[in-house]
């Protein structure tokens, strides 16, 4: 059945003129929230959007020898990159806090260039799903020495229980944790066809996931602040990770799932709120990654990674309005002003000092 719009000029111009001006909020957003992050976060605090507390390590990357998905040219079979890795926690600078955390990808062994990043978080949905959610969280976080998003939890459940499901306040080791891409990217490959493609990281040798809480009540969820009696130092999971490389190394299995493109798509695939049925779209997977070296504090806070590095054929998909699903992944597209200013702001003001051990717990800057 035609729409009534289209019956007319004027239904026809109307229309038009929505979606365009639709298009220009997010266009303007996207640049203001960027130039926002550089003036007021990135430059005077030197910090990162998110995650800095973290570690960075390198190794290499092999895609399986006998694919289970279609055929991609990036993804040959056999094919090797080098890769870095940054595993962090996010918001607070102690690891003992409950936390999300988080792992990134690079395929090359270089602080920002590479022809393929990916960046996860643990829980498998998300605690925002559009522009538009996301400020509002932003907005609402009025976070006070470890304690946050109380107000946006009450307003938003949807969110609150994506935040339990993500948070891993008694992880025992960034090697043990399953990371996913929530917002679904493009994958098209050598058959021509329109794929989406998710991405999740899991323990190559199938180790249980370690910090999955059950029954954790929304309180709990808000007060992420470091526990009475707490035993745990400030870095213990940095500390640990760099044992665990220097000893044993660490192995990971990155999968990917894909989802048919259809000319009528039902917008919720593109919703991070929603798990695709594995049943129908499983996972399948799609390299192998092998860690043998931690970088130290200087490298991995100069490492960084972005969504515009993707081939063309698996690169961000288009966003229409604050709205859209999509455009959580359009807000990260075009941050990269902040990134500059970051590493502006290390030339100016020096480098952010490593996180101290044992002071200034519950709190997600430095020197309070």
């Amino acid at each position: 059945m035609k729409k009534p719009y289209k019956k007319t000029f004027p239904g026809v111009f109307v229309y038009w003129t929505r979606r365009i001006g639709d298009y220009l909020l997010l266009w303007v957003l996207a640049r203001l929230l960027g130039l926002s992050l550089a003036l007021f976060l990135s430059f005077p605090f030197r910090k990162r959007m998110s995650h800095d507390n973290g570690i960075a390590a390198t190794g290499k990357l092999r895609i399986v020898s006998q694919p289970d998905f279609p055929a991609h040219a990036f993804f040959a079979p056999g094919r090797e990159f080098p890769l870095r890795i940054r595993h962090g926690s996010a918001t607070f600078l102690d690891d003992a806090m409950n936390c999300i955390r988080s792992m990134a990808i690079k395929l090359d062994d270089t602080r920002f260039e590479s022809p393929f990043d990916l960046e996860m978080n643990t829980g498998e949905t998300s605690l925002f799903w559009s522009a538009a959610s996301f400020m509002k969280f932003a907005r609402l976080r009025g976070e006070k020495y470890g304690v946050e998003y109380r107000d946006y939890n009450r307003q938003y459940p949807d969110g609150l229980e994506a935040s339990k499901r993500a948070g891993r306040r008694h992880a025992t080791s960034f090697s043990n944790l399953h990371y996913y891409c929530k917002t679904p990217f493009l994958f098209e490959g050598d058959d021509g066809l329109k794929r989406y493609a998710k991405y999740r990281v899991i323990p190559a040798d199938g180790t249980p996931q370690s910090g999955v809480e059950e029954e954790l009540c929304s309180w709990d969820q808000c007060n992420q602040r470091v526990l009475p009696f707490e035993t745990r130092g400030r870095n213990f999971l940095k500390y640990e990770y760099e044992d665990r490389i220097q000893k044993n190394g660490a192995c990971y299995l990155l999968q990917i799932q894909l989802h048919p493109a259809s000319e009528d798509e039902d917008p919720e695939v593109f919703n991070n709120m929603v798990v695709w049925d594995e049943d129908v779209y499983p996972w399948k997977d799609l390299a192998i990654m092998t860690i043998d070296q931690t970088l130290d504090w200087e490298e991995s806070t100069l490492t960084a990674f972005s969504v515009n590095n993707m081939p063309d054929t698996l690169g961000v998909l288009p966003a229409r309005s604050i709205y859209d699903y999509n455009s959580l992944n359009y807000l990260r597209a075009h941050a990269e002003i902040a990134r500059k200013a970051r590493l502006l702001s290390y030339k100016v003001f020096g480098m952010v000092p490593p996180i101290p051990d044992n002071k200034n717990r519950n709190i997600s800057d430095w020197g309070k």
